[in-house]
């Protein structure tokens, strides 16, 4: 007989832990599995990974399994070791009926077991849906005041004969107030489906910040570039900011200058920790496009002696 290789047909390494053990199966249960599987082959391999995962999984015949050893190849020839049967006796389970057997192999090492066939272990085949992961784009006023959104996704569907379809799905996502980018909206149940009357997956939305004209986002902060007239930065003024949540009035300090940063605190991304505005002074000078405004800049130039370039190096 053919000596079948446990480790091999899931794809584990002989040390794997059983959560490996159990991730492997689920992942190649669900893709062979012969209701659902378009793969060629998809009932014999079926078969396979249930066997070895039978054996794999089971503390004591994984144990006696791993006593053979690795040195023999998957389809070599292979008897068991002189003894074994007396040295190793395991638990029966029930008969289910019906004629299916696993490999030859599995017999002459752990005993008759008889399966119901292959359609009984569809019927008793059970696995959770998996997961799925997408992105939902959040403009800031969503941040600032939540909202209901509707989502639109293509998502896998089991029929009443087992075969996987997709669909449009169309879903409404609450979007709380003040959730940060980067954050996931977990929705229970609205992942893939499950195998055999198994619970479904879920998903999983990782939140996006759609681009602002207005405003930049750094972290749980907001930054906005605010213009002022030379006067106001070298003599100090009150100017009319905007925020997310409503303008306010900002003083601006004598003797401000370009790029000097003011925090306005609390008024940025809101919640339990709400982020700052940081409002960034942007110095614009006034044309000098009429004969007065060329008089006042030439009176600057006579009096105010200002040399922009005295700290330059020679």
């Amino acid at each position: 007989m053919e000596y079948k290789d446990y480790y091999k047909a899931l794809g584990v390494d002989r040390k794997a832990s059983p959560d490996e053990i159990k991730k492997a199966y689920r992942t190649l249960a669900r893709k062979y599995h012969p209701d659902i599987s378009k793969e060629a082959g998809a009932e014999a391999r079926f078969k396979e990974i249930n066997e070895a995962n039978d054996v794999l999984s089971d503390p004591e015949k994984r144990k006696a399994y791993d006593e053979l050893g690795s040195a023999y190849a998957q389809g070599q020839q292979f008897r068991p070791p002189p003894g074994w049967a007396e040295q190793h006796h395991f638990r029966q389970r029930a008969s289910a009926g019906g004629a299916e057997e696993f490999s030859s192999f599995f017999e002459e090492l752990f005993g008759s077991r008889m399966r119901g066939g292959a359609q009984q272990q569809r019927r008793g085949f059970r696995v959770r849906g998996e997961d799925t992961h997408a992105r939902v784009t959040v403009s800031l006023r969503d941040v600032f005041e939540g909202a209901t959104r509707q989502l639109s996704l293509r998502v896998p569907e089991e029929t009443g004969d087992g075969q996987l379809l997709l669909r449009e799905k169309t879903l409404n996502v609450t979007i709380p107030k003040g959730i940060g980018e980067g954050q996931v909206i977990r929705l229970k149940g609205q992942g893939g489906p499950g195998i055999g009357g198994a619970e479904a997956g879920d998903l999983y939305l990782e939140v996006a910040y759609a681009p602002d004209p207005t405003y930049r986002v750094d972290g749980r902060d907001l930054a906005i570039d605010l213009p002022v007239a030379p006067w106001e930065a070298a003599l100090g003024a009150s100017v009319r900011v905007p925020t997310p949540s409503g303008a306010i009035m900002l003083k601006v300090p004598p003797g401000s200058w370009q790029g000097r940063q003011l925090r306005i605190k609390g008024k940025g991304i809101p919640g339990r920790h709400p982020g700052d505005l940081i409002a960034v002074l942007s110095i614009v000078l006034p044309k000098a496009e009429t004969p007065r405004a060329r008089e006042l800049y030439e009176t600057m130039a006579r009096e105010m002696a200002f040399d922009p370039r005295a700290g330059m190096k020679e």
